[in-house]
């Protein structure tokens, strides 16, 4: 996905819903079935390239990371300009994003 395609934080959270429980998950569901038809191309090609097939799921987890780390790196963003009010920043601004950093941290370790 290239930067002038990547979808915004907010398109992200509209679309990241799992079908089994509706919490949101921690790719798109557009970007988490490219990821898995990326993984099932590499494993179908283990038999003929095995070398290949181990150097490009590296770089596809490589991928994976780097793209969970800019999803965070935005979600961060938008929580500080948040902050950035200073005094204006009530108990209920603070209690909701300690609530998406929690959903956050539930995603993540249930991965």
């Amino acid at each position: 996905m290239t930067t002038s395609n990547a979808l915004t934080t907010a398109d992200l959270a509209a679309q990241a819903r799992t079908e089994n429980n509706g919490n949101l998950s921690l790719f798109a569901q557009n970007e988490a079935q490219d990821f898995r038809t990326r993984w099932e191309k590499i494993q179908g090609e283990f038999v003929d390239e095995p070398r290949k097939s181990v150097k490009d799921a590296d770089t596809l987890v490589a991928s994976a990371i780097k793209r969970l780390a800019e999803v965070f790196a935005d979600e961060r963003a938008k929580l500080e300009r948040e902050w950035d009010r200073g005094e204006d920043v009530s108990t209920e601004d603070l209690r909701q994003a300690l609530r998406r950093y929690r959903s956050f941290f539930d995603r993540l370790l249930s991965v």
